[in-house]
């Protein structure tokens, strides 16, 4: 059963100097495949990375997604925990292979569950914020040409329908991709996520079908949910040369990993650099006349997954090895000396204030949101029953006061979801990187709060936090 959150977490509301703005939304996030398991109940199929995880050495210790923390049984009792956590919102995902397994015909039986899950979680209180696709493509599709074919991008709209006209009364907001650079570039360039392709043309023309058919899912939402904010979430970094010699190295992959996503959804266009640089990889070739007006049209509010700054030097001598980095190959990041977590990520808050003022200064302004933002430590469930993860808390608190720095200089930021709200299977990396406020012993399924989940959920409930 759920643990219990005290009520103080020591210290007075009086205390706290650091406040955000009336109406702020606190929450929590998570992904089906991570944490679902379930993998063939009430008719779900293959998504590519059930697939992906039985290929030898894809996945850390041969990890897969079943039975992950066991959350389509388990829901119930999760949005209690959520509950008492003081949790205003919970940003989950959406199974495309359990709506329409295959890529075929709706499946009454897995809406139903997502139809339970909502109504549980508005019993509570809390907010539902749905995201259609966080990467769980049906394998069926995948066979089909994934998202290399264009043809996915109309498959990925009819079930964004499906998902919008059942729940559409009901949730709070829509995100229609999760981090579509990690779907093309790491599921198509580098192969290191499902499906576990490595061609620079498909990746590129994966970018390309992947914001189209963010923008006929918008058309559907406003069709069936015109009410609902909705928009797109984007894993963005700050990009920075470690020396004028790398300053064009440092541009292509900001291209990359930012501009070839803000800008066709922001600005209708893609760069025109960024256009070059992926000329030889077809790029201009896939546009077709109206894609863009499709893809650029407006959206409620951006999505804004941050874990780190990224230093970058040029290419030295050109690995053979497949990279995400296409265009770029070779291309070194370099570490500046600050602690790390658990998947050797460098802890820079200040990144996170340079990149909201960033989207606020440079693009057109709406309504930015925090999706995503945590760190995987090595926590240990001690003998009294206590996950002692103070690095955790350091590490939350010190982006929390960065993004109230970037809501003083004027970002219109309104909400911010920790990742993640239960330890999970954390994509390739498997069981081992606990990123979660709630430990999750895989074996028994036990769930435990951790003490930085004591101490967020304090932090949410006096709307801000203490001076330093």
């Amino acid at each position: 059963m759920p643990s219990t959150v005290p009520s103080s977490v020591g210290r007075s509301a009086e205390s706290v100097s650091l406040r955000f703005p009336t109406g702020f939304v606190w929450g929590a996030a998570t992904a089906s495949f991570q944490i679902e398991g379930a993998t063939t109940v009430d008719g779900r199929t293959d998504s590519i990375w059930d697939e992906f995880c039985r290929r030898p050495g894809a996945v850390a210790n041969g990890d897969t997604g079943e039975p992950a923390a066991d959350h389509y049984r388990r829901f119930r009792d999760d949005v209690a925990l959520m509950s008492t956590l003081g949790l205003g919102a919970y940003r989950f995902s959406v199974a495309w292979p359990r709506v329409r397994p295959s890529g075929g015909p709706e499946n009454e039986r897995g809406l139903d569950f997502y139809d339970r899950l909502v109504d549980r979680l508005l019993a509570a209180g809390i907010s539902p914020w749905a995201t259609l696709y966080h990467w769980d493509l049906p394998q069926a599709l995948e066979d089909s040409g994934g998202w290399a074919s264009r043809d996915t991008a109309f498959r990925f709209a009819e079930y964004a329908e499906s998902v919008v006209r059942r729940l559409g009364d009901r949730v709070a907001g829509w995100q229609t991709l999760n981090e579509p650079w990690c779907s093309a570039f790491a599921g198509y360039a580098s192969g290191r996520h499902a499906p576990g392709v490595t061609s620079p043309s498909a990746a590129v023309a994966a970018v390309h079908h992947l914001l189209l058919g963010h923008g006929l899912a918008m058309e559907r939402i406003r069709s069936f949910a015109p009410d609902v904010p909705a928009g797109i979430t984007l894993n963005l970094f700050p990009v920075r040369a470690a020396s004028p010699a790398d300053e064009d190295a440092a541009r292509r992959v900001d291209g990359l990993q930012n501009r070839v996503f803000l800008d066709p959804v922001l600005r209708g266009a893609y760069p025109a650099d960024v256009l070059d640089d992926l000329t030889p990889y077809g790029l201009p070739a896939l546009v077709r006349d109206g894609d863009l007006s499709v893809i650029g049209a407006p959206i409620d509010l951006l999505g804004v997954n941050y874990y780190r700054a990224l230093l970058v030097a040029a290419p030295v001598d050109p690995d053979p090895a497949p990279t995400e980095w296409v265009g770029v190959e070779g291309v070194r990041f370099l570490l500046s000396g600050r602690p790390r977590t658990d998947v050797g990520w460098e802890v820079q808050p200040d990144g996170l204030t340079d990149l909201l003022v960033r989207l606020h200064d440079e693009y057109p302004r709406l309504p930015l949101y925090i999706t995503e933002n945590g760190a995987a430590y090595p926590d240990v469930l001690g003998e009294d029953g206590v996950v002692r993860d103070n690095d955790r808390i350091a590490y939350v608190d010190g982006h929390l006061r960065a993004a109230h720095a970037a809501i003083r200089h004027g970002v219109d930021l309104r909400g911010y979801f920790c990742w993640s709200l239960l330890d999970n299977l954390e994509w390739a990396e498997g069981y081992a990187k606990r990123f979660g406020l709630v430990h999750v012993d895989f074996e028994t399924q036990r769930r435990t709060v951790k003490e930085s989940a004591r101490w967020y959920a304090g932090v949410i409930a006096q709307g801000g936090l203490a001076a330093e």
